[in-house]
């Protein structure tokens, strides 16, 4: 099967099969012009034969009537007739058929009587008598199952007293003497038909119904057509005769089978045939014979471009000067084209352009090629590095990173210093320990720290290195592990430290925890529960803050200052605040049922006032709900977009929506911050709460705080209730709102309602704490 999928295969297969096709179009040719030829000769011969029998079958019925017309004239016999005398006729009738030898001889009287075949059946008789009175003179007449070739002569005495009738039978014998006469072996046979019945031949057998439906149309200038027989295909003629008998026909059929015609020609075809083959062989040899000499080079080519696919050196050894010399030179030439362009994208790809120095891959393959046991990577950054390149530019930035790694190879000999970003070398080390790879590191550092000198110029440069070891089974590649080291080391403004794992955490399941996050709110892993915020004059509580939780079916609980902070870093925020708005809704709606008409405050992050499209669907939600909400905002919501997020909050404000300055304190709080956010409450940081009853320095922050919150209108909320004495304070302060685990512990909607339902069992509360009990 290989073979005719290859060239050489197909050369000779093409080849082939186009002389076969012109052998067989030839053959084709021939056997039809040597058919029709032969068709045409038998057409011919048959015309021939058909125009010889129509002559002799005149000359034979001129015979008879001439015997019958001598008889029919004789006086004695007319006489005999005439007179009845039966025996005289018959006598002359037997006389005369001896004589000419007939077959038959008889009178057929006027009156439809018979004399001298008293054997003939009278139905036949009777057809004849018709056919003798309608004129009829000469034709085939079909007696007891057999064809004659009869005439008929009338007697007259004067008058019309009958007619005599001669007729000799239509034999094999007879036929064959016809077929003798024609140039062709051809069969005659004489087909009859009486009126209403089936063809019938001479010796009365039937008639094949193709053969029937021939005769039917016959004429008498017709010509031989092709008939299929069982026999085999044949050429026929058929030729009307006359018949004498009411309503028969008769036909005289000519036939020659075609095989006798091709037969003189089948010693021709056989001989082309098997020139034909032979040629085709030879033509095959030699087809495969050139086919071989144009696929030698071409398979050698083909190799050649194996090779160099695989970057193997490739090189072709063609003799000819043809076509095919010339494509294998140009291949060599293209070969070491590629070498050449291949030597030099390989440099390329393993050196930095700006400064010459190997790059990352060049690093990577040397660390591969190297033994990993005692072998660390150091990562150098040059710190400060965008401020130094814009002020000496690319070019000189990149000199100088140039002549700290000449000096680290100098320093260091053996190791491969490369650089892996703008502002990054990475170098190879060896220690027996990591302690003393740090040490060397530092001493690498300190060295590699002094002046740089470029172009007449003295340039500082202070430089922090990151270390990995190479033998870790740490995920991260220890090139990065090393570049997350440096980064370790700026942020614990150091300038060596170690890649350390712990600090690192898992940066690609926090990726995949906001994917599993969209999935857990529709999945309901996410739950609300509600913290009570007591009201310090009422005594009562009447809000709640509705905080977000979350199990995880597989890493359990989960902090939300983890997936919060996540979501607000990828974007996700905005589907976590909606699920958390619209369940905030149901469960205060469930409430109201239940009695209990409280605000519910629900954190809202700081992107969300960068987006007026959300804060249409949050105050279109809120008001089909016909929910009472505090917005819980931080002060530093409004630094990004600061316009666009004072206008969001105005919004929210004219749609009946609180406003709470949420963790107060806690940031950049000014009262620039207090006069642009139009709030409605403030809500004091924990930190201030909890060591409210111990120092006297918060309890000052605090009460100043109070003061000026209602001096601008605002309520105040202080978090981080947990001791009665804090909030004894803070009730003697003028807080408005008190919120801890003094008040309550965050709890789920049940247990919010029965906490809501106790506290209204007790009459007279003295404190939050009796409530709670």
């Amino acid at each position: 099967m290989r073979s005719f999928t290859s060239l050489r295969g197909r050369l000779t297969v093409l080849y082939a099969g186009l002389f076969g096709a012109a052998l067989l179009f030839t053959a084709i040719a021939v056997f039809f012009s040597v058919g029709g030829e032969a068709r045409r000769q038998v057409q011919s011969e048959l015309t021939a034969g058909g125009a010889v029998f129509d002559r002799l079958w005149s000359l034979k019925a001129d015979q008879l009537a001439e015997g019958a017309r001598v008889l029919s004239r004789d006086f004695g016999f007319r006489e005999a007739l005439a007179s009845g005398d039966a025996p005289t006729v018959e006598s002359a009738l037997d006389n005369l058929r001896g004589r000419l030898a007939l077959d038959r001889a008889f009178i057929v009287g006027a009156d439809g009587s018979i004399t001298g075949a008293a054997d003939v059946d009278p139905a036949a008789v009777e057809k004849l008598w018709y056919a003798l009175d309608g004129g009829a003179t000469s034709g085939v007449l079909r007696l007891n199952d057999s064809a004659y070739q009869a005439v008929a002569e009338p007697i007259m005495a004067p008058q019309l007293i009958g007619w005599v009738v001669f007729a000799e039978r239509l034999t094999e014998a007879e036929m064959a003497s016809l077929e003798s006469l024609a140039s062709i072996p051809l069969t005659a046979t004489v087909m009859t038909q009486a009126q209403g019945q089936p063809w019938r031949s001479t010796d009365a057998g039937a008639v094949d119904p193709d053969l029937a439906q021939l005769i039917d149309a016959a004429r008498t200038d017709s010509k031989p057509l092709a008939l299929d027989t069982a026999q085999g295909e044949s050429l026929t003629l058929a030729k009307p005769l006359a018949a004498m008998g009411e309503g028969d026909r008769a036909v005289l059929v000519l036939r020659y089978p075609l095989k006798l015609a091709m037969a003189p020609y089948r010693a021709l075809m056989l001989t082309l045939a098997l020139v034909g083959l032979a040629g085709l062989g030879v033509l095959v040899f030699g087809s495969w014979l050139l086919a071989r000499s144009i696929t030698r080079p071409v398979a050698a080519l083909d190799e050649a471009a194996r090779r160099l696919r695989d970057g193997e050196d490739a090189q072709v050894s063609v003799a000819t000067r043809d076509e095919i010399g010339r494509l294998a030179e140009s291949f060599n030439a293209m070969a070491s084209g590629i070498r050449e362009r291949e030597g030099r994208i390989t440099a390329m790809a393993l050196t930095d352009q700006e400064t010459g120095l190997p790059n990352r891959r060049a690093l990577e393959a040397a660390l591969a090629q190297a033994d990993p046991a005692g072998l660390y990577v150091a990562a150098i950054g040059v710190d400060r590095f965008l401020q130094l390149r814009a002020a000496l530019g690319y070019r000189l930035a990149g000199e100088v990173l140039r002549q700290l790694a000449l000096r680290a190879n100098a320093l260091s000999p053996d190791a491969v210093c490369a650089r892996v970003s703008s502002e990054r070398l990475t170098l190879m080390l060896r220690a027996r320990t990591l302690e003393a790879a740090l040490v060397d590191l530092a001493e690498l550092v300190a060295a590699l720290s002094q002046p740089v000198r470029i172009d007449d110029q003295t340039i500082d440069v202070g430089l922090s290195a990151g270390l990995a070891a190479v033998l870790d089974d740490h995920p991260v590649p220890a090139v990065e592990r090393a570049g997350i080291g440096l980064d370790q080391a700026r942020a614990a403004r150091r300038p060596v430290a170690a890649f350390d794992a712990a600090a690192y955490g898992d940066p690609a399941s926090k990726l995949s925890l906001m994917s599993e996050m969209l999935r857990g709110l529709e999945n309901g892993e996410l739950a609300m529960v509600y913290q009570p915020k007591h009201d310090t004059r009422a005594g009562a509580v009447t809000g709640a803050e509705a905080l977000v939780r979350w199990s995880h079916p597989v890493r359990g609980f989960i902090s939300p200052d983890l997936f919060v902070g996540l979501a607000e870093e990828t974007g996700h925020i905005r589907a976590l605040t909606r699920w958390t708005l619209e369940q905030a809704l149901r469960d205060q709606a469930a409430l109201r049922l239940a009695g209990h008409d409280l605000t519910v405050s629900v954190n809202l992050s700081g992107r969300m006032l960068g987006e007026p499209d959300f804060a249409a669907e949050a105050i279109g939600m809120i008001a089909a709900a016909d929910g009472r909400i505090c917005l819980e905002i931080t002060e530093t919501a409004v630094i990004d977009h600061p316009e666009t997020a004072h206008d969001i909050i105005d919004r929210f404000r004219a749609a009946g929506i609180a406003i709470s300055i949420d963790d107060y304190g806690s940031g950049l709080s000014s009262l620039a911050y207090l006069k642009q956010i139009r709030a409605d409450e403030l809500k004091i940081d924990k930190e201030f709460i909890l060591t409210l009853d111990r120092s006297a320095r918060d309890a000052l922050l605090v009460k100043s705080t109070v003061d000026l919150a209602h001096s601008l209108g605002l309520k105040i909320v202080a978090e981080g209730v947990e001791t009665a004495e804090s909030l004894a304070i803070l009730t003697g302060m003028g807080c408005d709102l008190a919120q801890g685990y003094f008040i309550a512990r965050p709890m789920p909607l049940t247990g919010i309602v029965d906490f809501l339902d106790q506290a209204r069992l007790v009459e007279a509360p003295k404190s939050p704490a009796a409530k709670r009990a």
